[in-house]
């Protein structure tokens, strides 16, 4: 197919989304037709001054200028929303810095994403154009975090539904219990500390002391501190500046003086996965009301990336389904959630009553998958090849040898179908990429728990 003037080649297309443009397959292409062109850096500053940046070619003709927008814009994209950033560098071409100042800004295109980052690292969001012998330098900022046993520890777990606790000495789960509460119903902050304190000083009650707390919770976590959370979702916003973003960090000070690490609940599964299967390298993706995604590294960290990937681009076709929230089309969350089920099921000739909520829309597609329904094979088939295709795209940005994979749309024997036909679109597409291995969660998995997991998060001393 010929896209923004670029040939590409495709194996693998979605029976049910013959449009589809995956990112992997048109980045490819590019990087290949702008081989002998112009050399650019794209760079994203976040946090205690670590930078994530990109080199790359761009053609910088006028008759590619469109495919050369399309790309970097996109990139610039993914890498927000992968690692998270205040600050855009684009170093080499000034016309090119001017485009994405425009696009990303307050009435831009991208307004959404300028202002969602300002307001995650609490700094005015910014894009500025710098020659290419002035870009900066790539900083990480990962920290040893996760894997620490040694001690009395909590660890905290965060649901939406229900919240866990563990006490951890030596590495060893003494105790851990199970409470149901409403974090997302509930507008009273104090309802939250407390539900959080009660859970840590039970914690804390089955050991001689406490030397480390460590949490598990939906959302984006900045220093130990909320930006952004579901849970606290009906919490107004003048009392969750005042009470809820340091909320972890209140809780703690009354058990005591001690290390404390707040992760986001994708990272702390991701590393719950390497704790099970022994190895690190490791992207937990969980297919719920959402794409939730998390990332351990080589060295067994979890690195402080955003890992949004709900946000993140993987298909490039004009009529991609568009995100309400972001207002962007082609995004994860409209290919790896329920909303994709929901997508796919009437072009497979499943009708869906409109009066049902999406939850109980993915129910009816399982039934019919669990009665042998060939329609919903297809949809759990077409999922697969995104799959398989976005799995190439990611490997561009993030180091992978495991993708542990999770969340409603994986149960049953559609998240079966899921695995084999991502595996075998990544085999017979991309056959460069080898070593990526996919998994649903085992026993093991399972016995590890995410509030223990999250009890290792912190390092002593």
């Amino acid at each position: 197919m010929q896209v923004y003037g670029l040939n590409i080649e495709l194996k693998n297309i979605p029976s049910l989304d013959k449009g589809y443009i995956p990112m992997a397959a048109f980045c490819r292409a590019f990087e290949k037709s702008a081989a002998n062109g112009k050399d650019i850096v794209i760079a994203v500053e976040r946090s205690r001054g670590c930078i994530s940046r990109r080199c790359c070619k761009i053609h910088g003709t006028p008759e590619m200028a469109q495919a050369d927008k399309v790309y970097v814009e996109r990139m610039v994209k993914m890498l927000l929303w992968a690692y998270g950033g205040f600050k855009i560098y684009v170093c080499g071409d000034d016309d090119m810095g001017k485009y994405i100042a425009e696009t990303y800004c307050l009435g831009g295109a991208r307004d959404f994403d300028a202002d969602f980052m300002a307001n995650v690292y609490e700094r005015p969001f910014e894009v500025v154009s710098l020659p290419l012998a002035e870009a900066p330098a790539e900083k990480s900022g990962a920290q040893a975090v996760g894997n620490h046993w040694e001690g009395c520890r909590i660890g905290f777990d965060a649901g939406g539904s229900d919240r866990k606790v563990s006490a951890v000495v030596d590495g060893e789960s003494i105790y851990s219990e199970e409470v149901v509460w409403f974090p997302k119903t509930t507008e009273d902050p104090d309802y939250h500390f407390q539900g959080i304190l009660d859970a840590m000083k039970t914690a804390a009650s089955k050991m001689p002391r406490v030397d480390a707390i460590g949490v598990s919770s939906a959302g984006i976590y900045v220093d130990n501190r909320a930006m952004v959370a579901s849970l606290f979702l009906k919490v107004p916003k003048d009392q969750f500046d005042k009470k809820v973003k340091d909320i972890y960090i209140r809780a703690a000070k009354e058990i005591g003086d001690v290390p404390l690490q707040v992760a986001n609940d994708g990272d702390v599964t991701a590393l719950a996965g390497a704790m099970s299967l022994n190895s690190n390298e490791i992207l937990g993706i969980a297919m719920g009301t959402s794409e939730a995604v998390g990332y351990v590294d080589p060295d067994g960290n979890i690195t402080g990336w955003l890992n949004e990937l709900a946000f993140a681009p993987v298909d490039l076709q004009d009529d991609a389904m568009v995100d309400e929230w972001s207002g962007d089309k082609g995004c994860g969350v409209k290919y790896f959630s329920q909303d994709s089920v929901i997508k796919l099921a009437p072009r497979a000739g499943i009708e869906l009553d409109e009066k049902l909520s999406p939850a109980e829309k993915l129910k009816v597609v399982q039934a019919a998958m669990n009665d042998g329904s060939e329609a919903a094979r297809e949809i759990y088939r077409s999922i697969g090849t995104y799959l398989g295709h976005a799995l190439a795209y990611y490997n561009m940005y993030y180091s992978i040898k495991h993708v542990l994979l999770l969340g409603r749309v994986m149960s049953g024997e559609g998240g079966d179908l899921v695995i084999e036909e991502a595996r075998r679109v990544l085999a017979d597409e991309y056959p460069d990429i080898k070593g990526i291995e996919l998994n649903l969660p085992d026993e093991k998995f399972r016995r590890v728990g995410q509030s223990a997991a999250a009890a290792s998060l912190p390092q002593i001393g």
